[in-house]
């Protein structure tokens, strides 16, 4: 009998056991994860190696991605507020791609890739992360353009490109970066074109670094391109005009670059009130170029009147020059009242021709008591590629009136001062109406700048081996101008704007016999130009009626009032308060006056107290503890540099010797 064929199973049943298994067999997964983890999930599934295993710990069945390696968050109330805000997985050796899903990480303030090996192109989207603060995707393999999306970024301070394939233009958009005030780099790309005028209009505190492209044409002389060093556009073979060496082949006169803003207290590097001055490699004088330019102020139209003027002065004498019997090269003018002028240079090594000075472009880059300072870059014979740069002084005289030989007698004592440690100088000229010094240019700027910050100011902190250089070779210079000629010479306005730094941070003591020139011959040095004019007795005598009543922290405090002597022990006291500055990374007045914060009353109770070493050396110092005595050892110069008596003060001799006796563990 056959069997009976089963009855077959209903659907709803067969869907409903189906059903129970798979659920039993695969329970169902979470998707509790958060909107900015699914974005970051989506990094991971870009990147296709993860030698480290740094995402290992990203898993799509977490709730919430804070506690992923790299990731942090910030937000109020309960977890489910957290939101993404911070990105860092650098040197992970990743590859891939970045997706355009971080740019949904709407509260994203950092976000740093770099030292990876991420390719293809910097996605548009990316920049819809409006909260960025720093961006840094340096030293990766990215290509393609700069999307000019890059504009929404309104509050970044911080973006680092450099270190990949990026090409194209510089966009203008870059401009709307108003918020930048750490670093731009781009550096190390194949950016090419020339530099957008409009990136002049980025913030001036900006650190801006374009070495290492193909950029091409003339450096915009506008806004805050002009407080960039040389550095920032370097190896770029097509750029030319300042700061660079190279000028320009279709080079502009000077009157179009002039920049007449005055030094700042507040943005000391700006233009640097004291001049900055750049030495290039040659110490012993290479050849340089020089416009002097001249002028009744420092407008353009000035300026280019002074040119005018020089053409007049020198057109029609360019063959009447000729080896002085001194060694020294003159234009041989009539200068009996100074009416048309002379040049003389003074360094025997240094060529100086007229056809240069018509030629090279000039640039304001400081104005001061003392006078206007030109950076000029010019040409010099026999070499018409290679620029040549000097920092020419145009003296502002005030009510000082110089004969022709009086004023020789002053430029040629402070040209025979010669120290690696001492700016020199190389040049003059003199005319009834206009006086000038040529020296050389020091790239890296003041020891101001180095140690207090400001736009131009791209050097790190300063260690303390190189701050204990700073003093010992500076205190030489100084030293050296003391002992020179009968311990009768003083500088007369020390302080950290006229120590000047070059590239490999060796100090140079500028400013030497600039209180002289600005005051006029003292009757001692009338009937006796020859004599040694920059005595403390001369200097002291023209000084007393100049100090103002503005306190000057530098100033020794017997100088301080009207009729104060002038010597070589108040030297040493401003040397002293440099020092202080050096150890403390202070300014001499940090505080206001009712607050008595000035430094070397600071300092010194600090140390009546016993305070901390800590709470008084410059918090870039304290983790060099291994350098604990060598620091109190200085600071123990320093304040007997500051002794208010001037007969308890050292010598420049000894406070060098005291210095040198530091060493460096």
């Amino acid at each position: 009998m056959p069997m009976p064929m089963p009855m077959p199973m209903p659907m709803n049943l067969l869907l409903l056991l189906l059903l129970l298994l798979f659920f039993c067999v695969w329970p169902p997964a979470t998707t509790s994860l958060t909107s900015d983890g699914l974005s970051l999930l989506a990094l991971k599934a870009a990147v296709e190696s993860d030698p480290t295993g740094v995402l290992a710990s990203w898993s799509e069945t977490d709730a919430t991605p804070c506690r992923w390696e790299g990731v942090s968050c910030s937000g109020g109330g309960g977890g489910g507020d957290l939101r993404v805000t911070h990105v860092l997985l650098t040197n992970k050796n990743l590859s891939g791609y970045i997706p355009s899903e971080l740019g949904f990480l709407t509260s994203l303030r950092s976000l740093s890739l770099s030292h990876n090996n991420f390719s293809n192109a910097i996605p548009p989207p990316l920049f819809n992360a409006t909260a960025l603060l720093l961006l840094d995707l340096s030293h990766n393999a990215l290509s393609g353009p700069l999307p000019s999306d890059l504009r929404s970024l309104r509050l970044l301070r911080h973006l680092d490109l450099s270190s990949n394939n990026l090409n194209g233009t510089l966009p203008d958009t870059l401009s709307s970066l108003s918020s930048l005030s750490g670093t731009l780099n781009l550096s190390f790309n194949r950016f090419s074109g020339g530099i957008p005028p409009s990136l002049a209009s980025l913030p001036v505190a900006l650190s801006l670094d374009l070495r290492h492209n193909n950029l091409t044409g003339k450096i915009p002389q506008l806004g805050s391109l002009l407080n960039q060093g040389p550095t920032a556009f370097a190896a770029n073979p097509g750029l030319c005009g300042f700061p660079l060496q190279n000028a320009c082949p279709e080079a502009q006169r000077p009157g179009f670059y002039a920049n007449p803003e005055e030094g700042n207290p507040e943005n000391p590097n700006a233009l640097h009130p004291e001049g900055s001055f750049e030495s290039g490699k040659h110490r012993g004088g290479a050849s340089a170029a020089v416009l002097v330019v001249s002028g009744l102020s420092v407008a353009v139209g000035a300026v280019s009147l002074s040119l005018w003027v020089f053409r007049r002065r020198w057109g029609g004498r360019k063959e009447e020059e000729k080896l002085g019997n001194c060694g020294k090269l003159e234009n041989e003018v009539d200068a009996g009242e100074g009416q048309e002028g002379k040049f003389v240079v003074v360094d025997d090594g240094f060529e100086l021709e007229l056809e240069d000075l018509l030629r090279a472009s000039a640039y304001v880059v400081g104005k001061s008591r003392s006078g206007i300072v030109y950076k000029v870059v010019g040409v010099g014979r026999g070499s018409p590629a290679a620029a040549n740069v000097v920092a020419v002084r145009r003296l502002s005289e005030g009510d000082a009136t110089w004969r022709f030989k009086e004023f020789e007698a002053e430029v040629e004592a402070i040209a025979r001062v010669r120290h690696p440690s001492v700016v020199p100088l190389r040049a003059y000229y003199y005319a009834h109406d206009e006086k000038l010094l040529i020296t050389d240019f020091i790239r890296n700027g003041s020891l101001h700048t180095a140690l207090h910050g400001g736009p131009s100011n791209s050097l790190p902190p300063l260690s303390w081996s190189v701050r204990l250089k700073i003093a010992q070779e500076a205190a030489r210079g100084l030293m050296y101008i003391h002992e020179f000629s009968g311990r009768k010479y003083i500088h007369g306005n020390l302080k950290s704007t006229k120590i000047l730094l070059d590239e490999e941070l060796h100090p140079y003591v500028s400013g030497f016999g600039l209180t002289r020139l600005g005051l006029g011959p003292a009757k001692s040095t009338a009937m006796a130009p020859k004599r040694h004019s920059l005595s403390q007795s001369n200097i002291t005598t023209a000084m007393s009626s100049k100090i103002t009543a503005s306190l000057n922290h530098y100033l020794a405090p017997e100088v301080r009032m009207a009729g104060g002597k002038f010597t070589q022990k108040c030297d040493v006291y401003s040397f002293g308060i440099v020092l202080l500055e050096l150890l403390t990374g202070r300014m001499p007045d940090f505080g206001s006056e009712s607050d008595e914060k000035v430094l070397e009353s600071y300092v010194r109770k600090a140390f009546k107290e016993e305070q901390p070493l800590s709470d008084i050396i410059d918090p870039a110092l304290i983790p060099e503890v291994y350098a604990k005595k060598q620091v109190i050892a200085a600071f123990h110069v320093a304040l007997n540099c500051t002794e208010l008596d001037p007969e308890l003060r050292p010598r420049m001799k000894t406070v060098s010797e005291n210095l040198d006796r530091i060493k460096v563990q």
